[in-house]
């Protein structure tokens, strides 16, 4: 069951609920007010603030990612020790149709929900059913497979309480659909608790069924079965996570971590030399040396398929001109960026695909060229250039790279206002396509190269009533119709070296013309105190694993 904030602090111990109580308190305390961290909970400084829902079939979120990867099962999962491998997480073991288009989980036995009430096939099917029929932000990883919620209940069904069958509509390279598989929106709900929250809705052309599937209260409830439950979620404030005992596997060492919204990188390095947090996950460069170089602390990297890009809205006349797509490409100080901003957090890297996935491109065309931008401004009848925002998630390195462009652009007369805003801000925004140019970051949804080549060079409907709100949609960017075939078709080759190659292609294609400007792939970073054993972050930004970690 859900509880509040402080229904969670009334059921901690009251040493536990002083300390939460310190995690929820402002940094500007003086040093001794901070106190060391419970030995039975992990306390992590991170920037949540993007967190919009915890429901695993609307989360869409990087945060909200690795929260529900810490709390939910899904049939299969991302072998963190060798990412071009899918292994069994529900599932001991699944078959492929002759056909190739149907695929057959036989699930564990003897699985539990946190509830403690049997997790079966039923529950399986339940979770595709609600994730189709909601149509939130992520179903699209579903109905891509030609399902919809007229035939879910036969696509995607039980046909034993241990077996759960998933039909495609065409015969897709596996290593595609087991890899979609992996991804948030398929972790799989109690389907008991999530009706027992469920409010009656009245159909309507948008919407035709008579229930919200539990949306409402799975916003911030929980009816998973992972090594935690969600005990509460506080926007801006804190996710707090508990042991889950009906855990199949490993069970958790510790019994609770929280996650305390913190935003900046001093704050963190501050709360973690002081003992306040065990883990500081969001530090910039100087703060990463400074941790490196305390006694007590230490520091761990892992590179991340995660990329950080700007976009140009193309309905803005301006920046819907090739000539100005172009200059932006030009306008940006790569090399700079590089060496100071992210300098042990990231390398400068201009394609959609990150390093470590299959056909990753590693060409960097792009210098600043401020130039050859005045040039391409002057072609499109711009050369005296124009103003224009930009929408900033108010966090590190973000606003610093934003702020290098913004010099960069006024060298070619470009005018750009910064509009800084928190995580849920600026995605909301963007998500409605009213941004001029939006900075952020993209994490591939399930390590297959589809899932960034789909969002990046395929939209389906440019209309503002398109279902499938891609990255290209949201850019209002109609991608050329042959470019969208080519990434579309390469889900039939089942030849990986074939498959790399039009995915390099693509990618050339795409560096040319489209109205992303894509900067650098990350490497995440984290200090945490030497008290803590077997921490360390996975290959995505949802195999950040904590049931392992202990205290010493």
């Amino acid at each position: 069951m859900i509880h509040s904030l402080s229904a969670s602090m009334r059921a901690l111990s009251a040493g536990a609920a002083l300390s939460l109580l310190l995690v929820a308190a402002p940094l500007a305390l003086p040093t001794a007010a901070f106190a060391a961290t419970p030995a039975d909970t992990l306390v992590e400084g991170f920037a949540i603030d993007d967190i919009i829902s915890v429901d695993p079939g609307e989360a869409f979120e990087l945060s909200t990612a690795e929260v529900t990867a810490n709390s939910y099962s899904k049939l299969v999962m991302l072998d963190p020790a060798d990412t071009s491998k899918v292994i069994g997480d529900l599932a001991s073991g699944w078959t492929i149709s002759d056909d190739g288009m149907t695929y057959t989980f036989k699930l564990k036995p003897d699985l539990k929900f946190a509830s403690g009430d049997p997790l079966t096939a039923d529950d399986v099917a339940f979770t595709f059913e609600r994730v189709v029929k909601m149509d939130k932000s992520p179903a699209f990883l579903i109905t891509q497979f030609g399902i919809n919620g007229d035939n879910v209940t036969e696509k995607a069904k039980a046909t034993a309480p241990d077996t759960f069958t998933f039909t495609v509509d065409k015969p897709y390279a596996p290593s595609f659909v087991l890899n979609v598989l992996t991804a948030t929106v398929a972790s799989v709900v109690e389907k008991k608790v999530v009706m027992q929250h469920a409010k009656a809705v009245t159909p309507s052309s948008d919407y035709k069924y008579d229930t919200d599937f539990g949306n409402e209260w799975m916003k911030t409830g929980y009816a998973g079965s992972g090594p935690y439950k969600i005990m509460a979620w506080r926007a801006n404030e804190a996710v707090i996570l508990e042991a889950n005992p009906n855990y199949y596997g490993e069970k958790p060492k510790l019994k609770r971590v929280i996650y305390r919204y913190m935003k900046e990188s001093s704050g963190q390095r501050l709360a973690l030399e002081n003992g306040d947090i065990d883990v500081a996950r969001n530090l910039e460069p100087g703060d990463v040396d400074a941790v490196s170089k305390k006694d007590g602390l230490s520091v761990t990297s892992a590179p991340k398929g995660t990329i950080y890009y700007i976009s140009l809205n193309q309905k803005n006349p301006n920046l819907a001109k090739p000539e100005v797509v172009e200059a932006f490409k030009y306008l940006v100080d790569y090399d700079a960026i590089g060496a100071t901003l992210i300098k042990g957090i990231g390398e400068i890297h201009q394609t959609f695909l990150p390093k470590g996935q299959l056909g990753a491109l590693d060409e960097n065309p792009y210098k600043l060229d401020v130039a050859k931008a005045k040039e391409l401004l002057a072609k499109a009848g711009l050369k005296d250039g124009f103003t224009v925002t930009m929408d900033v998630r108010n966090t590190q390195p973000v606003t610093g790279i934003a702020e290098n462009i913004q010099q960069t652009l006024a060298q070619a007369g470009i005018k750009l206002q910064i509009l800084p805003g928190d995580g849920k801000q600026t995605l909301t925004k963007y998500r409605a396509r009213t941004h001029d140019i939006y900075i952020g970051e993209w994490g591939s949804d399930y390590f297959d190269p589809h899932s960034n080549a789909e969002t990046f060079t395929v939209n389906y409907d440019n209309s503002d009533e398109g279902k499938n709100k891609t990255l290209a949609w949201r850019n209002a960017w109609d991608v050329p119709k042959d470019l969208s075939q080519e990434t579309l078709g390469a889900l039939e080759e089942k030849d990986a070296d074939k498959r790399a190659a039009v995915y390099q292609d693509i990618q050339k294609k795409f560096l040319k013309d489209s109205p992303f400007v894509i900067i650098y792939q990350k490497t995440e970073v984290a200090g945490y105190s030497s008290k803590l054993k077997d921490f360390k972050l996975g290959p995505s930004f949802d195999t950040n694993f904590v049931y392992p970690v202990s205290k010493q």
